[in-house]
């Protein structure tokens, strides 16, 4: 094919459609009227020869090739987009940009508040708008309009770019109180009454069924491995709760250890290691592709990194003579910070 007879704004269309999989909101969003986004349409399934979206019961569907193509015409326009941009270098300390940021609850409790603390030194003008799982889509990430996204991900579209920032094992957190203190095992475990806490991946929560093990996580999806189930009285999304919730001598929370350890100096709560096995986590930072190149994100990306790391290595340092004072032995892995290997997207 000759390129020169191509014109690639084509390209620039075919990015919308593929997102939005509507022909009246793609036009919308492009500025442009219906019957002229149709006939450009028709010029791209002409381009590549397939059909590209496929009217269906669910609406316009994507074809085997369209999925094909669109994380590489992403990937292109976000060249493209980085090529074309003047080179400006970000100065942090003078800057007053708006970062968006959707952090999940543990996120908050764990890093964001040294990351506060850096940015009143480094850029005192910055400000900080962060956003709960709940607030967000990945059409708003993928859009730019969310500059990054640091949650426990189940999933997340093969496009975005994402990196490890720490991974996480759990602990419990029991009354000084409990009847479970001193005997602290599997069989005890179960006899207890739980707290649940959990909030993973974007957008709308929905009520869970307590009935149903499947789906509430990686606690109970280990008990189940082992034909166990524990009784659950609460369910919550906020880090902040089991803290106040287990003053109730009969229940437990298990939770994320970097969490746990925030109740080390509580003379009221005693934190045990679980009397099973229990996968650890792993903490993520993600944005979209559009970002990637930007001065100022770029910069952003960086400086939580750092942060991360700095936290792994006091943790490094504190976590003997914290695990020294409790009944059990502690495990928080604090491992160097990795890129994820696209392959596992």
């Amino acid at each position: 094919m000759n390129l020169q007879r191509v014109d690639l704004n084509l390209l620039v269309y075919l990015d919308v459609l593929l997102r939005e999989k509507n022909v009246t909101r793609a036009s919308e969003q492009l500025g442009i009227t219906q019957p002229a986004m149709s006939n450009i349409l028709r010029r791209l399934r002409k381009l590549f020869n397939d059909p590209l979206l496929i009217r269906s019961s669910e609406g316009m569907t994507p074809t085997e090739r369209a999925l094909e193509l669109q994380p590489r015409v992403r990937e292109l326009l976000s060249d493209l987009t980085h090529l074309l941009e003047p080179r400006t270098e970000f100065r942090p300390y003078t800057s007053n940009r708006v970062f968006r940021i959707m952090a999940s609850d543990y996120a908050e409790a764990t890093l964001v508040p040294r990351l506060v603390k850096t940015l009143r030194s480094e850029a005192p003008n910055v400000v900080l708008d962060f956003l709960t799982p709940s607030d967000v889509s990945y059409r708003d990430m993928e859009q730019g309009r969310v500059d990054l996204a640091i949650n426990r991900f189940n999933e997340i579209p093969q496009s975005f770019h994402q990196v490890l920032v720490w991974r996480d094992t759990f602990s419990c957190l029991l009354s000084a109180d409990s009847p479970y203190v001193h005997r602290f095992n599997l069989k005890n475990y179960l006899k207890a009454q739980h707290v649940w806490v959990s909030k993973t991946g974007m957008g709308v929560g929905f009520g869970v069924n307590p009935d149903k093990s499947g789906g509430l996580g990686s606690i109970d999806a280990a008990l189940h491995r082992l034909g166990q189930k524990r009784h659950i009285s609460v369910f919550t999304r906020h880090y902040q709760m089991p803290a106040m919730l287990v003053a109730n001598r009969d229940l437990i929370a298990t939770l994320p250890t970097r969490v746990a350890r925030m109740q080390a100096n509580n003379a009221d709560i005693v934190i045990k290691e679980p009397p099973f096995f229990i996968p650890e986590f792993e903490l993520t930072m993600a944005w979209s592709p559009l970002l990637q190149h930007h001065p100022a994100h770029r910069w952003l990306r960086q400086l939580i990194l750092h942060v991360a790391r700095q936290l792994i290595n006091e943790e490094k340092q504190i976590a003997p003579i914290q695990d020294a004072l409790f009944d059990g032995s502690l495990h928080t892995q604090a491992l160097e910070l990795e890129e994820i290997d696209p392959d596992r997207r």
